[in-house]
């Protein structure tokens, strides 16, 4: 049976997947040390290797995965790591309102993104050339970035009796690759506000609420976008009422010219008689002069005098 051709225009899937491989490519680099961590820590808690495998090949939930070897280790009941596995990924119900989702075809297409979505792959897919992407990349960015993660964790793990537990400046590969996130979004879009919204909810949340720090930023960050939205929204509206308005007074200027129907002067500003001027002007309206040629010398009155 004969393949079914592509559609015309349509990219062809190999090369989706190879742009997939490289939009994710240096978040990789950031990855990938992370899940070596990742899975050193499980090794040195106690656990087989093959427990960082399937951590992060099951749950692939960042940050979470590094608490829950503590509550693993220390047999803690299922409602208490429910209840920490929806505090600490409680950001998620915010990437939820950007996420493309909708470009992801299919169920179990998008089963998977809603499972692989992760920071790195929100970052990466809500940009503005993102939005033309077809579900191929969408999928191929986010399973890459599983790979990505599953491989350093099972290295890790594999190599946890030789490296040391601690190795310096490797907790600060995840900051430095949302710092460079954070710029690359910043020159794509230029968008000023933004920026300041998002740090100010920062830090209004770290002095106010350190405890819950992340989940009340987000919901301050995602309150601040709602209301700016809703002020542009209104601005619009109000621009788009107020020029057809503006539109008609001058049509309406032209049509019933300065002494208004039927030869009477239109009223004042204030529903009053109209100016002395516009009365003026109404009783004798100006002649209509044509502009003078460069070369034009006005002929003077016959008198019977010489010009001299």
């Amino acid at each position: 049976m004969a393949a079914t051709p592509a559609a015309p225009g349509s990219p062809a899937p190999r090369s989706e997947i190879l742009a997939a491989l490289k939009t994710s490519g240096s978040v990789g680099l950031a990855i990938v040390p992370i899940g070596i961590a990742f899975g050193m820590l499980v090794v040195h808690s106690g656990l087989a290797w093959w427990w960082a495998s399937v951590f992060s090949s099951v749950i692939f939930a960042g940050s979470f995965e590094f608490l829950l070897i503590g509550l693993a280790v220390a047999v803690a009941p299922l409602a208490q790591i429910a209840l920490t596995a929806f505090l600490v990924n409680s950001r998620h119900v915010f990437y939820t309102l950007s996420f493309p989702l909708h470009q992801v075809t299919g169920a179990a297409g998008k089963t998977y993104s809603t499972f692989a979505l992760t920071d790195e792959a929100y970052a990466l897919t809500t940009s503005d050339t993102a939005r033309t992407w077809p579900s191929r990349r969408i999928l191929g960015i986010q399973a890459s970035m599983h790979a990505y993660w599953v491989t350093g964790a099972t290295a890790g793990a594999v190599l946890g009796t030789v490296i040391p537990v601690h190795v310096a400046g490797l907790d600060f590969a995840m900051t430095a690759l949302f710092t460079v996130l954070a710029i690359d979004a910043f020159r794509a879009r230029r968008d000023i506000p933004t920026p300041i919204v998002a740090v100010g909810c920062a830090l209004i949340a770290r002095f106010l609420f350190p405890g819950q720090m992340l989940l009340t930023a987000f919901a301050l960050f995602t309150a601040g976008l709602l209301a700016r939205h809703a002020y542009r929204k209104h601005r619009i509206a109000h621009a788009a009422h107020a020029v057809p308005a503006c539109r008609g007074r001058r049509l309406r200027r032209r049509h019933l010219g300065p002494a208004g129907p039927a030869g009477h002067p239109r009223p004042g500003r204030h529903g009053g008689p109209a100016p002395m001027a516009a009365q003026r002007c109404a009783q004798h309206p100006r002649r209509h002069r044509h502009p003078r040629r460069p070369d034009h010398r006005p002929s003077r009155p016959l008198t019977g005098r010489p010009p001299w």
